[in-house]
């Protein structure tokens, strides 16, 4: 194979970027989903991906048990995403039992290899730090790599606004990891800086 065909195959074997966002929100459509699909369109910007959003709310009549074969497209869809956003709303200072109820029926490290961006709404900063205590940890346990701190957004607020503050926020700390020349995940350079 000569380089010049190499090259040509390089090109066109460009993959995109499979992001996965998971919502946690009992109500379908709701505003956590909103926030978190506009997070990943400015996150992500023009970059070649293919997205797709898993809305709990709209299969709950699939969750009380969740039948093996969805749990299994489920897992395969969140395994095989280079980026997870998970998204919840903030209930009684935590996620939802609706995400939780989801979550535990997964394996062991099932998110082994996954980037993930932990994502939670509230209705006031009061419960901003939940995203880090209970959130993250969750998808730690999992296996996921949250090499960042998740975003938390107020429901009531500017959602343009603090998307694209939580986006330059996130951009920040993807800086401070490269001046210490260490790579926080798989493709986690090429999912935060858009390129």
């Amino acid at each position: 194979m000569l380089a010049s065909d190499r090259e040509r195959s390089w090109e066109e074997q460009a993959v995109a970027l499979k992001i996965s966002i998971l919502v946690g929100n009992p109500k379908p459509m709701s505003r956590t989903r909103g926030i978190a699909e506009r997070f990943v369109e400015v996150l992500i910007g023009n970059d070649p991906h293919e997205c797709g959003t898993t809305d709990l709310a709209e299969q709950s009549n699939r969750v009380f048990p969740m039948p093996a074969e969805h749990l299994a497209a489920l897992h395969q869809t969140l395994a095989g995403s280079n980026l997870l956003v998970v998204a919840s709303p903030t209930y009684k200072a935590t996620y939802t039992g609706l995400l939780k109820i989801v979550l535990d029926q997964l394996r062991p490290n099932a998110l082994q290899g996954v980037v993930a961006i932990p994502l939670m709404t509230g209705a006031s900063a009061a419960h901003a730090m939940a995203v880090e205590f209970h959130l993250a940890p969750l998808l730690r346990e999992l296996g996921a790599t949250v090499p960042f701190s998740g975003a938390y957004f107020i429901v009531n607020e500017d959602t343009e606004k603090s998307v694209r503050a939580a986006v330059a926020k996130l951009r920040s700390q993807l800086e401070l990891v490269r001046s210490l020349e260490f790579t926080g995940g798989k493709n986690v350079g090429s999912v935060i800086d858009g390129e």
